[in-house]
């Protein structure tokens, strides 16, 4: 299977810079596999297309304040450093921007309080191991220094407090928890605590898996055979109360419908390596392409994917791909918002 065979043309103004008015507002393309049929919905329809016979599965990771912008200490030349993934103690795994102007040692400073040295590359183009040097709480002198990590095609060329603020609460879910990604699970933005309450007295059950998003679910295909293609691992963790939801509503037939591609990746990854859902702490570094045959999951509540990104993969093995394919330019038809504060498809 090629990567030229996931790429389509979008036009550049349907890459949503802003998030929608009010959450669920968002339109909602509601992709039925069975009739192979489209319909145009609004998000908040969701209440009434989902029953008590389904289970939501939802990835309740917080995104961290990952982007840091700081000066070289010897030069004053401008870095860029985007925190992928902390390993021991102070050191992380980043992408520098630009690399070329780092050797190892170089002390970058972001503020009188928090500074980062370089200490070796990784195999990623720009990726660099760091120590940060700062005192007190890591989480606490980033969410002071750091910014929160809007993907590149949402452009911020002028950050008034008021933008900034709005990203803040805007690009993470209102049932975030367990602060570690550099990414939001962006399915999941759409929800508010009123729909999800509105859901639960339906008789709908919700459950919580986390996944950290990283550089395994944005990392970019770069080789036209996608099988030479290999995904970066992200931590992720299963409760024992999740495990046991999801088991018995798998015995009970009960649909499964997942939150976002993490939470599928998650739930899947967890199924290979155990038979069953069960309670661990694990690292996922599935890649789910046609064919695939999904163990856990059911239906899936997803954003509008990049050309060539290994999520329209994971949609395309779940829905096919000639019948994605055929509802993205349908989106992009009907003027749908694409990517991270876009607009949302339901597979059902």
């Amino acid at each position: 299977m090629l990567l030229s065979e996931f790429d389509y043309n979008l036009p550049e103004e349907l890459i949503a810079q802003m998030p929608a008015d009010k959450r669920e507002n968002s339109r909602m393309l509601v992709l039925d596999r069975h009739s192979q049929t489209i319909s145009h919905k609004h998000f908040y329809d969701i209440v009434d297309i989902i029953d008590a016979s389904c289970l939501l599965v939802l990835n309740n990771t917080k995104v961290m304040p990952a982007r840091l912008y700081g000066q070289k200490e010897e030069t004053g030349a401008k870095i860029e450093i985007f925190l992928l993934k902390q390993l021991d103690g102070k050191k992380w795994e980043t992408l520098i921007k630009p690399s070329k102007r780092v050797k190892s040692g170089t002390v970058v400073k972001i503020s009188d309080e928090l500074s980062a040295r370089t200490l070796a590359k990784t195999e990623e183009d720009g990726g660099w191991i760091v120590e940060l040097i700062y005192e007190g709480n890591v989480l606490d002198v980033l969410h002071r220094n750091g910014n929160i990590p809007l993907p590149p095609y949402i452009e911020r060329k002028m950050q008034s407090d008021e933008i900034k603020k709005l990203d803040f609460e805007r690009y993470q879910t209102v049932y975030a928890k367990d602060e570690g990604s550099v990414a939001a699970p962006t399915a999941g933005l759409h929800f508010t605590q009123e729909i999800l309450k509105k859901l639960k007295n339906k008789g709908v059950e919700i459950a919580y898996v986390t996944l950290n998003v990283g550089l395994g679910t944005f990392r970019p295909v770069k080789c036209e055979n996608i099988l030479e293609h290999k995904m970066h691992s992200e931590t992720f963790e299963i409760s024992q109360e999740t495990a046991d939801i999801i088991n018995k509503a798998k015995a009970a037939g009960k649909k499964i419908i997942a939150v976002g591609t993490t939470t599928v990746r998650t739930l899947e990854t967890a199924y290979q390596k155990y038979g069953e859902i069960k309670a661990c702490h694990d690292e996922s570094r599935l890649f789910i392409y046609p064919p695939y045959e999904f163990k856990v999951i059911d239906n899936l509540i997803t954003n509008f994917h990049l050309p060539k990104s290994t999520l329209l993969m994971l949609v395309s093995a779940l829905a096919g791909k000639d019948l994605i394919f055929k509802a993205y330019e349908d989106a992009i038809k009907n003027k749908y918002r694409f990517f991270s504060y876009g607009d949302c498809m339901y597979i059902c």
